[in-house]
């Protein structure tokens, strides 16, 4: 599990005083990176060998500016050429939002995706966890 640190900006708030929520995809992104490098270890977009197939997030509870929150990042699903990447933003110890994330190992001179294999495929199981269980 990956975990990042967000200090939020006075600008990240909106009209009814927390943060927006168009913040959480960027700050979702942001935290990846850490995963990123396992693929593309200098982050050179011209080496990069992903792309985002699907991205959902489920908003449980308010974030407001003035406190950290942490990003914590890990894979719940490990397929051929695809995976799910979870994340979860907390606040003064709650989870307040879930984000799933599915990247495909892709060629994106071949346009087509590319099995995870070898030590690429060992270092993203060492990330696999279970992901939480949704609120009643």
């Amino acid at each position: 599990m990956f975990t990042r640190s967000i200090e939020p900006a006075f600008y990240d708030t909106d009209a009814l005083g927390h943060i927006n929520n168009t913040r959480l995809p960027a700050w979702f992104e942001l935290a990846r990176n850490d995963l990123f490098t396992l693929f593309t270890p200098n982050l050179d977009p011209k080496r990069w060998r992903l792309i985002m197939a699907r991205m959902e997030i489920d908003y449980r509870a308010e974030l407001f500016y003035g406190h950290e929150i942490e990003i914590r990042t890990y894979l719940t699903r490990l397929g051929t050429s695809s995976f799910t990447v979870t994340q979860e933003a907390w606040q003064q110890g709650k989870l307040a939002n879930v984000g799933h994330t599915v990247l495909v190992h892709y060629d994106h001179q071949a346009k087509r995706a590319v099995a995870l294999e070898g030590s690429l495929r060992d270092a993203l199981k060492a990330h696999l966890h279970e992901a939480p269980t949704p609120p009643a």
